[in-house]
């Protein structure tokens, strides 16, 4: 059984949908995202019994911009700060988004370069 995208998520949950990076014995680094909450006053997650943090989709996306401008685009804490802090931060959803899609299209492209080279290798083989 799937939760609903507007269901609360789990940290767990949250640190496979930003897709951290795992540790060495597999754990998910759960830390990041507790580390982010204390420098970011917008990521409000609900705590709920024995100190369990849920996370709403509004605050999902906040942590996607987050990464999006740490890890993607090698901003500072601070610099990411002042961000969230402007008005202007409409124009980050615009800007990830097409980053996002460009990526992805990067990624296809790069899939289909090389099947097309596996598939013309293999002709070469064939003769």
């Amino acid at each position: 059984m799937n939760k609903s995208d507007s269901a609360y998520k789990t940290i767990g949950e949250v640190a496979k949908i930003l897709n951290l990076k795992t540790n060495n014995n597999g754990a998910l680094p759960t830390h990041v995202i507790r580390f982010w909450e204390t420098q970011f006053k917008q990521i409000k997650p609900k705590i709920l019994n024995s100190n369990r943090r849920y996370y709403d989709e509004k605050t999902i996306n906040l942590l996607k911009k987050v990464k999006f401008l740490l890890k993607d685009q090698g901003m500072t804490i601070k610099g990411v700060k002042k961000i969230l802090n402007n008005e202007d931060s409409l124009k980050l959803d615009e800007i990830t988004d097409k980053s996002i899609r460009t990526e992805n299209l990067r990624n296809k492209l790069l899939k289909i370069s090389s099947k097309l080279k596996e598939l013309k290798d293999g002709k070469k083989n064939t003769r």
